[in-house]
């Protein structure tokens, strides 16, 4: 078993987007960094192009935000820096557990309650907050982009690949199927797109830099992943491998955290070891990592 996260920290648990009067940026304790991870939310309107089974967020309630202010972005990333920083975010009740060596900025990263890649200003917004990041002084602090891969051949995300490159940025990317039907089953993607196309995204971008590939596995009505799925799944990523695609690492998550769908629940940590193992020899030398869920009933409101 894993020892990579610590699976009862609360603090690692507590996602919420919202700090202080901030509109986009949220700092959490992120259990995959072991650190600091500073959201930003470039989706407030909770629209996506994805309604995937094991999503957290409800999207029948919506925010009246449908607009983002990249100046405002920049002022709430500069806000939360220096908090961190300058030590102030750790006096706050909600940070204050922290332990000493988490207190640590590990990176800024576009998440939050949809897809952010969507933005027709991406680029705009990468470049501010590559701007904000090194007139901190925090050269050294990643710029990630989760992004469940549909927009990654779109001209905002292409502008924003140099500015990525040059400000120690990475790409995680989303891929939780290995055959086309469990992809539709699972991801529900609108508009209508397949898991090829994803898969060739993701090939476009790693074939410039290194990508970290996200997967979540869980159990649908009650059923596993089928081995068929997984050796589908093993095929999908050792087809962007011998096509000179670019791996650093696989993420292999199960859900920690309220899903919408009751149909949906986690894997026990020995079925999620089962499959980390049958992925590590598809993909090695590739590391794999493993994260752990928990027995987390469904939200109606979020």
């Amino acid at each position: 078993m894993s020892t990579e996260e610590p699976k009862d920290l609360l603090i690692t648990r507590d996602h919420r987007r919202q700090w202080r009067d901030c509109l986009y940026v949220y700092p959490v304790i992120s259990r995959r960094s072991k650190g600091l991870s500073v959201g930003v939310n470039l989706n407030p309107d909770k629209r996506c192009t994805f309604a995937c089974v094991y999503c957290q967020i409800n999207r029948r309630i919506l925010r009246d935000l449908d607009r983002v202010d990249v100046p405002k972005v920049a002022e709430e990333l500069e806000l939360c820096l220096a908090a961190a920083t300058d030590g102030s975010l750790w006096a706050e009740p909600r940070f204050s557990d922290v332990p000493a060596e988490m207190r640590r900025i590990n990176d800024t990263a576009f998440s939050g309650d949809g897809e952010p890649t969507c933005l027709p200003q991406f680029d705009q917004v990468v470049r501010v907050a590559a701007d904000v990041k090194a007139g901190a002084g925090l050269d050294q602090v990643k710029l990630v982009v989760i992004t469940n891969a549909t927009q990654l051949d779109r001209p905002q995300v292409i502008r924003a690949l140099p500015t990525l490159d040059a400000a120690n940025g990475e790409i995680w990317a989303k891929l939780d199927a290995g055959t086309e039907s469990h992809f539709q089953r699972v991801n529900c993607p609108h508009p209508p797109v397949t898991l090829d196309r994803i898969c060739e995204n993701i090939l476009a971008v790693a074939r410039g830099r290194e990508v970290v590939i996200q997967t979540l596995w869980f159990r649908i009505a009650g059923a596993a992943p089928s081995p068929e799925e997984i050796a589908a799944y093993c095929k999908r990523l050792r087809g962007i491998l011998d096509a000179d695609g670019r791996i650093r690492l696989v993420q292999l998550h199960t859900i920690a955290r309220p899903p919408q769908d009751a149909d949906a629940a986690r894997l026990s940590d020995a079925e999620l070891d089962a499959i980390a193992e049958t992925v590590r020899v598809a993909v090695a030398p590739t590391p794999v990592a493993v994260y752990y869920g928990q027995d987390v009933p469904p939200q109606s409101q979020r």
